[in-house]
């Protein structure tokens, strides 16, 4: 693998409040990072409270939602985002760490033999939020960039991703906001891309075995800008199935779709 930018598993993140970390929870934070990971779409069947409700094209998950293109011969995947400042859901501890990841990329849903993906995990802890740009090619961890790009809550993000063969590709994440981008070259990956998805997606992350908590990223949360690149053709999320997160027959999410624009909403507890 090739790194256009210095790149590793040390987090490189832009708070929303300037808070000093003691040694001892820059410590717990670097522990907590390493523990989380994106993952393969966990379809579930539609819950009970939602068996009368939505359209024929919306799915259930346990981790993802968003929309999902399902065709052939996906090459590229891009969006455009707006940081959400996120929260502790009603109920919960602020000593726990919660979490969500907004991201795009290639596979994962009827395909998972890999991913391609890039975005953005934006997290709270103790009353201070962490946004953290990220790249991997599951079944391998996030990797994180430590330098080169700093993100903020409010800060505009393009997401992108190209495979450039089914073992080969390149993640770029860019703060439209500051001018800076960074980039991350795969090569010769041991797992292939089956280059059938194309998908625009916030998610819940798993780690210990287990999905984590999830942040409450509000209602204003959307990808403009969301296209993909399929025979040399250029298309929207028309025609993209719908995914929404439950857990537990709670559904957390409700999820728009309309030519490039993908709205996801936290109406959780």
């Amino acid at each position: 693998m090739k790194v256009s930018a210095v790149a590793g598993s040390l987090l490189l993140s832009g708070a929303a409040m300037a808070v000093p970390l003691s040694e001892a929870n820059l410590a717990r934070r670097e522990a907590n990072r390493e523990d989380r990971a994106s993952h393969m779409n966990m379809r579930i069947e539609k819950p009970n409270s939602q068996k009368s409700a939505f359209t024929a094209d919306e799915s259930y998950s346990t981790n993802w939602a968003g929309a999902v293109l399902i065709g052939d011969g996906y090459t590229t995947v891009s969006g455009t985002f707006v940081v959400p400042s996120v929260s502790v859901p009603s109920g919960g501890d602020d000593s726990t760490q919660y979490c969500a990841a907004a991201w795009v990329g290639i596979d994962g849903d009827t395909c998972s033999s890999a991913i391609l993906q890039t975005g953005v995990n934006i997290c709270i802890q103790n009353g201070e939020i962490t946004n953290t740009a990220w790249y991997e090619w599951i079944p391998a961890a996030q990797s994180y960039w430590t330098t080169g790009i700093t993100i903020n809550t409010g800060d505009t993000i393009t997401a992108s991703v190209t495979a450039d063969s089914t073992t080969s590709g390149t993640a770029t994440v860019t703060n439209e906001s500051s001018g800076e981008s960074v980039s991350f070259d795969f090569t010769d990956q041991p797992s292939t891309l089956c280059q059938t998805n194309a998908e625009w997606i916030m998610e819940d992350l798993t780690g210990g075995g287990g999905l984590l908590p999830f942040a409450n990223f509000g209602s204003d949360f959307a990808f403009s800008g969301a296209s993909a690149v399929t025979g040399g053709n250029t298309v929207d999320t028309t025609g993209a199935t719908i995914m929404d997160i439950s857990q537990n027959n709670v559904v957390l999410t409700s999820t728009t779709a309309s030519g490039g624009d993908v709205a996801v909403s936290y109406i959780g507890a």
